[in-house]
């Protein structure tokens, strides 16, 4: 038992020495999200910026770890992995209100690449294909042991803890059991993981067995339910044929999923091509890149019908690059007679760096001049210039008023407010220079749109509409009767407000977890979401304006609460189809209990 223990430590510390750097960002991440749930609302954003970075720096710091231990360098790669990581979190803004999507889109492509580096970067110099192969089959296997390990871990000590907390009356905090969990889910899983990867890349990339479970998996479960998927794609496209009708745009992630996920599978059967008896993995090998390439027909014709109605946007140059990369990887594998499987990460990475970060073309530059053209060809097609002045005098639909005020919203958010400044008159140039430094970026639809002062409604509107459950109180007058305190919230910021030393907030997840959640010093809350989407579900067949009962009130901590709503709004998106809840302005009626 002794002996055991001594070599469990031994082992546990040659992890930490061997990998200091990728478990100080584990444990900085594990820290950064504990502070981000203890903190006041006000300092939250600031730990968020850092948890990410941190998060980020788990990948990188293995990458290059990989990387020093096939080149050397190590203390030079870990001080350029520091730097890029510092300046990773300057760019990032420092107030939540001007996190808009492009930030979003800048995280989650540096995280993808961030990961394509691991896979490849210990592999530049050298052409061992076999090895390859070992190394990310060695790393996938070592991830989903990973998975179950930390998961067994965690709810073990969880358990133990809750176990002791309520056998001995301890009355533990409830912040032991949550800082238990990310400290194992972040730290915990980055320290088993490295304990499964042992010596690094000695010990991942030498010759291993095939494993029989992933056999298993790839040819009776993936490779089969890959085959189901394209049959029905196929249908899809001998449907659109015969219909002569363009492709909905969410066809578009179908194809890129198959696509995805068959190259996955070819990844994963890469050795058995060489053995005789697997004549299934020679034929799927080969046949696959030929069933892509009328999908990825239909994946260009559905991307560029949504690019020349609308313009471009980050997402749509997205899907654009993945379907040129899929192209590139179809002509790579099918003309090309000495091919290597490290050309589809590699391509993968070049092909994200390059939508990141090259100059004029990157995905930021493309949208944005797009939606500036796009803006000036319905300015000059409405004829609404008027010595170089956007008329609001003029009459226009309501659809083009939303199309122009959703423009300016997109450009604001991507700082181009000095073209935008163009087309307004001084007094509108203050107005959304001030919306703008003050982050109110939803504002600027609602005030761009209000500015047309003759707006007639249009068929397509009338059409949605009728999609539309609009509920509204059965009385207008509002009671207050009972209660001592009055709170606004506006759904367009969602900011806190303070009462007495105590913050009440609204936290909307109606669309997408049925949760309305108001919360009180971020402790204690209370989820208004069941009972609203009870209301809904009452009047969801209703395409009209109804009237109802909308009380419902809830006791939170020490106080009573009631939420009063001017509206509730149910729609149906065109494409999808996906339910889509919303509401103006939420009153609430507040008393201590």
């Amino acid at each position: 038992m002794k002996t055991k223990f001594l070599e469990t430590l031994s082992r546990a510390n040659e992890i930490i020495l061997r990998y200091p750097m990728v478990l100080l960002m584990a444990l900085l991440a594990s820290i950064g999200i504990i502070r981000i749930i203890e903190n006041e609302y006000d300092q939250i954003f600031t730990y968020t910026n850092f948890t990410i970075c941190a998060c980020l720096g788990i990948s990188l710091m293995f990458a290059l770890k990989m990387l020093s231990q096939r080149i050397g360098k190590e203390l030079l790669l870990q001080l350029s992995g520091i730097v890029f990581l510092v300046g990773f979190y300057l760019i990032l803004p420092s107030n939540k209100k001007f996190f808009t999507e492009v930030y979003f889109y800048i995280i989650w492509i540096t995280v993808i690449l961030t990961h394509l580096m691991v896979s490849f970067i210990p592999f530049l110099e050298k052409n061992r294909e076999l090895n390859f192969w070992q190394y990310n089959k060695n790393l996938f296997v070592n991830f989903f042991l990973t998975i179950v390990f930390t998961g067994v871990l965690t709810g073990g000590v969880e358990l133990a803890i809750l176990a002791v907390d309520k056998l001995f009356d301890f009355n533990f905090n409830s912040k032991l059991y949550t800082d238990t969990f990310f400290v194992l889910a972040i730290f915990g899983s980055c320290f088993i993981f490295l304990l499964f990867n042992d010596k690094g890349l000695i010990t991942l990339e030498k010759d291993g067995n095939y494993p029989v479970v992933l056999k298993f998996f790839t040819q009776f479960i993936l490779i089969p339910l890959l085959l189901i998927y394209v049959v029905i794609l196929y249908f899809y496209s001998f449907k659109i044929i015969i219909s002569w009708q363009l492709p909905r745009g969410w066809v578009s992630y179908l194809v890129l999923a198959y696509s995805i996920l068959g190259i996955l599978a070819l990844l994963l059967v890469h050795p058995l091509k060489e053995e005789n008896a697997k004549s299934w993995v020679k034929i799927f090998s080969k046949a696959f890149y030929f069933t892509i390439i009328p999908l990825i027909i239909l994946l260009f014709t559905a991307i560029f019908t949504r690019i020349l109605q609308y313009g471009y946007t980050e997402p749509r140059y997205f899907v654009l690059l993945i379907a040129l990369w899929l192209l590139s990887i179809v002509a790579y594998f099918i003309f090309r007679k000495k091919t290597t499987i490290k050309f589809i990460p590699v391509s993968l990475f070049l092909f994200g760096t390059f939508a990141l970060i090259f100059p004029y073309f990157n995905a930021f530059s493309v949208a944005k001049r797009s939606q500036k053209s796009e803006l000036l060809a319905i300015l000059n097609n409405q004829q609404l210039i008027n010595n170089g002045k956007i008329d609001f005098q003029k009459k226009v639909t309501d659809t083009i008023a939303r199309e122009i005020a959703d423009k300016f919203e997109f450009l604001a958010k991507r700082k181009q407010q000095e073209v935008l400044f163009e087309f307004l008159n001084n007094n509108d140039q203050a107005q959304l220079k001030s919306t703008i430094e003050s982050g109110d970026f939803y504002n600027i639809t609602y005030d761009i749109e209000k500015k047309f002062t003759h707006v007639s409604e249009t068929l397509k509107d009338k059409n949605y509409s009728e999609r539309s459950t609009i509920i509204i109180p059965e009385k207008q007058a509002i009671e207050i009767d009972g209660y001592q305190y009055m709170l606004f919230f506006l759904p367009v910021k969602n900011e806190p407000q303070l009462l007495n030393g105590d913050q009440f907030e609204i936290v909307n997840q109606l669309s997408n977890k049925s949760s309305l959640k108001v919360k009180l010093n971020s402790k204690e809350e209370t989820d208004f979401g069941p009972q609203i989407i009870k209301l809904v579900k009452k009047y969801k067949d209703k395409r009209e304006t109804v009237k109802a009962d909308m009380n419902m009130e809830s006791d939170l901590g020490k106080y009573h609460i009631k939420i009063i709503f001017n509206e509730i709004i149910l729609n149906k998106y065109y494409d999808e189809g996906l339910p889509d809840i919303y509401y103006e302005n939420v009153i609430l009626l507040v008393r201590p209990k």
